[in-house]
């Protein structure tokens, strides 16, 4: 059983590099731009360099891994081993199928909205089989370790170095894409990974609370928690619910709430990740108790 996990993990690995290699092979590379990634740097390189892009992020990564192995130790799992030399292999593959690749859309532009879109959707895949394809990543480990910053931001401001290293071969316009698309690519893999998953925390306070209860446990079949609130200014006790629904959910609660309390005092968070274990819904929930928050 646990073979054929680890196979299936491995086959989603390969994909999610195998998607990540086409949006460099036929997006990245035509337009030369240089978003920020390994893949980015040896475009750059090529042009100082007798090697083909696939040969120079071999040893670009291969040298990281090494470096990342000496100076930080064995924090680097097989996935990361796997994925960084996995890229430059398949972009070597591709270099042998479609020698010359051209543009496909003729526009630099647009190469690097198809990119965006495709290289966020091959790095959802491997984020959510807890593997990246390495490169920044064991960059960003090395600036947490030596220069003490968030490895987030050590990752953002090495993509931004990569991407800003295009001035040194390439024109204006592909620099500022390649810097507006290393910004971009951001945002675009925080909605691939949290968009469809992202969840609200209501809360609401309300002269209606035991309607508004029924509604989200029996209509909605969510969970509530209800807490003691105070008032600071006439410091009245009142109880607030608080509910974590989907989006279905949230326009549906907060369609009841206008009809059944416009007066209800409302606050909406947004929650990107719960851990919880879910309960069976009663039919009836026990008398004088409440469901517990799911």
């Amino acid at each position: 059983m646990n073979a054929w996990k680890t196979c299936k993990e491995f086959f989603i690995i390969t994909l999610g590099t195998a998607i990540i290699a086409v949006a460099v092979y036929f997006f990245m590379m035509p337009s030369h731009m240089s978003l920020g990634s390994v893949a980015g740097l040896s475009i750059v390189l090529q042009n100082f360099l007798p090697l083909k892009v696939s040969a120079i992020a071999m040893i670009v990564n291969a040298s990281l891994l090494v470096l990342g192995f000496l100076l930080v130790g064995r924090e680097f799992g097989v996935k990361t081993v796997y994925t960084s030399l996995l890229l430059p292999a398949m972009l070597s593959l591709l270099e042998l199928l479609f020698p010359g690749n051209p543009s496909l859309t003729k526009d630099a532009f647009t190469d690097m909205i198809c990119y965006l879109f495709v290289v966020s959707l091959g790095q959802s895949i491997l984020f959510a089989s807890n593997a990246s394809s390495g490169g920044l990543d064991i960059v960003g480990k090395l600036m947490n370790r030596y220069l003490h910053m968030d490895i987030g931001r050590s990752i953002s401001i090495a993509g931004m170095c990569i991407a800003v290293s295009s001035a040194l071969v390439y024109d204006s316009k592909t620099v500022v894409l390649s810097i507006l698309g290393t910004y971009l690519n951001g945002i675009v893999l925080d909605y691939f990974i949290f968009g469809s998953t992202i969840k609200r925390r209501v809360c609401i306070l309300s002269r209606k609370q035991e309607e508004i209860l029924n509604f989200i446990l029996n209509r909605l079949h969510s969970g509530a928690t209800v807490y003691e609130a105070i008032g600071a200014y006439d410091r009245r006790i009142q109880q607030e619910i608080v509910a974590i629904v989907d989006k279905s959910e949230y326009h549906q609660l907060m369609n009841y709430l206008s009809q059944a309390d416009p007066d209800a005092f409302v606050t909406v968070y947004h929650v990107n990740h719960i851990i919880y274990k879910p309960k069976p819904h009663p039919a009836k929930p026990p008398k004088g108790r409440r469901k517990p928050l799911a």
